[in-house]
């Protein structure tokens, strides 16, 4: 009976250390950005609706430090933390809004776990980091979409609204983020 117990136990462990290990590679996979021969500041252009590109390489010039790197150019994130490895724990691509911030350092200063977002759609994991000319920008995701569809690209923008400084991610990439960015968090937006 103890043997079997002990047998029992010892499976158990096994079974999670290789799930574990499962998902850390998947995350490793993930994370790992990818891009042809090229420079690692060379941007690209952003995938149309319903095309996956893997964002370009971590721009050189974005920083030190545990961070989040926003650029405008690739449109996409990145997430750094320097003490782990890889460095860069996720990067992925982005649909920003109709209004881009200034290029600079920023730290996070509020999050939301749910809102609305200033085009009227419900949004998910707010993660705001700077204001400028009346609008806020920050990160979010879309709740109306599944958690790894594409980024539907914004419409043209409404007069009647105002500008948005909303930072669209898919649902999976959202939390990953909101996970990442606790209030105090570093964002570097390059160009």
């Amino acid at each position: 009976m103890v043997v079997t117990g002990l047998t029992v136990g010892a499976l158990a462990v096994v079974g999670l250390l290789a799930f574990q290990a499962d998902g850390a590679q998947s995350r490793a996979l993930a994370a790992k950005p990818s891009t042809s021969a090229g420079t690692p500041t060379a941007t690209t252009a952003a995938p149309s609706p319903g095309e996956s590109q893997a964002p370009p390489l971590l721009p050189v010039a974005s920083g030190t430090g545990r961070r989040v790197v926003y650029s405008l150019g690739s449109r996409a994130v990145w997430l750094v933390d320097p003490k782990k490895t890889p460095p860069v724990q996720a990067a992925f691509n982005v649909t920003p809004g109709s209004a881009a911030p200034t290029i600079g350092n920023y730290i996070v200063y509020s999050r939301t776990v749910a809102t609305t977002g200033t085009d009227g759609r419900r949004v998910e994991h707010v993660v705001r980091f700077a204001q400028q000319n009346g609008t806020v920008f920050g990160f979010s995701a879309l709740v109306d979409t599944p958690s790894a569809s594409p980024v539907p690209t914004p419409s043209e923008a409404d007069p009647a609204r105002p500008r948005t400084g909303g930072i669209r991610s898919t649902r999976a990439d959202g939390q990953t983020l909101w996970d990442f960015a606790p209030s105090g968090t570093r964002v570097v937006v390059v160009p």
